[in-house]
């Protein structure tokens, strides 16, 4: 279990829940409004869009709701909005260092539910940049272990190596291939992410998400009650719909994850 990545521990099971599925809809609908907005609504133009729409439409965000979003961002729609991204810091239990994204359009609004969400959760907010330093943004693309593909009226099973990945995006220079359980995660320089994305398209390698996020320096690790407690900040901050992303430095092992999981059965 990568503590470096944002908060998914138990993504999938959050998935399974209409209420969390909604607000993963409103986060990627919102990530498309904003990429339209600084990027101009034209996927093939703003690669920062196209990949933000390729990672709606790997979540089952419906067509419409894409196309709108696209439109809202580029001014074509009656109901744009304007949103500003602000980061939040914050330290959960051991000192576990957790950096908060928020996209909004109301910053008051967005640190008083952060603040209420950490502090009654037992995290304690952070000086602005204590946190932050500890953290480098990089561009990270996910690429499935496997996939299903369609070859003529059979279905076939693809399975992808890190060999495969790294003779694909050799000429794109990525930083390391991270082995993430079902999924590889192809991490690299934040100006090259949409080269890497290129460069396993071209490979023909079929992909789930390539964008900037945050990666911290060092992963401090987290014993099951520790795990717990950083869990329920984590919730907390990631259910407030002006959150975008949560990132931390703990670093959760296979069996503590599977502890936490068993806790939820």
């Amino acid at each position: 279990m990568s503590g470096h990545s944002k908060w998914a521990t138990t993504k999938h099971k959050k998935a399974a829940i209409d209420a969390k599925r909604g607000k993963l809809f409103a986060k990627l609908v919102k990530s498309i409004e904003v990429s339209a907005r600084v990027g101009g609504g034209d996927p093939s133009g703003n690669p920062t869009l196209f990949d933000a729409i390729q990672k709606a439409k790997k979540n089952s965000v419906p067509n419409d709701n894409i196309n709108r979003a696209v439109k809202r961002g580029s001014g074509a729609g009656s109901d744009a909005v304007s949103y500003e991204t602000i980061m939040y810091e914050a330290y959960g239990p051991a000192g576990i260092a957790i950096l908060i994204e928020c996209l909004t359009d109301n910053r008051n609004r967005a640190v008083s539910d952060v603040r209420v969400a950490v502090t009654r959760n037992g995290g304690t907010m952070a000086d602005g940049g204590s946190v932050q330093r500890l953290f480098q943004r990089k561009g990270v693309v996910e690429v499935p272990k496997s996939y299903d593909v369609e070859e003529g009226r059979r279905t076939v099973t693809r399975t992808v190596s890190e060999d495969d990945l790294l003779e694909a995006t050799l000429e794109a220079e990525p930083e390391d291939i991270v082995d993430d359980g079902d999924s590889f995660e192809i991490i690299s320089d934040p100006n090259v992410v949409v080269e890497v994305r290129k460069a396993v398209q071209a490979a023909g390698i079929d992909y789930d998400s390539a964008e900037v996020s945050f990666r911290a320096d060092f992963e401090q690790p987290v014993d099951v009650d520790d795990a717990r407690k950083l869990f329920k900040i984590l919730d907390a901050v990631d259910d407030l719909d002006d959150v975008q992303n949560v990132f931390s430095n703990a670093d959760v092992t296979p069996e503590v994850a599977a502890a936490i999981d068993e806790d939820e059965d």
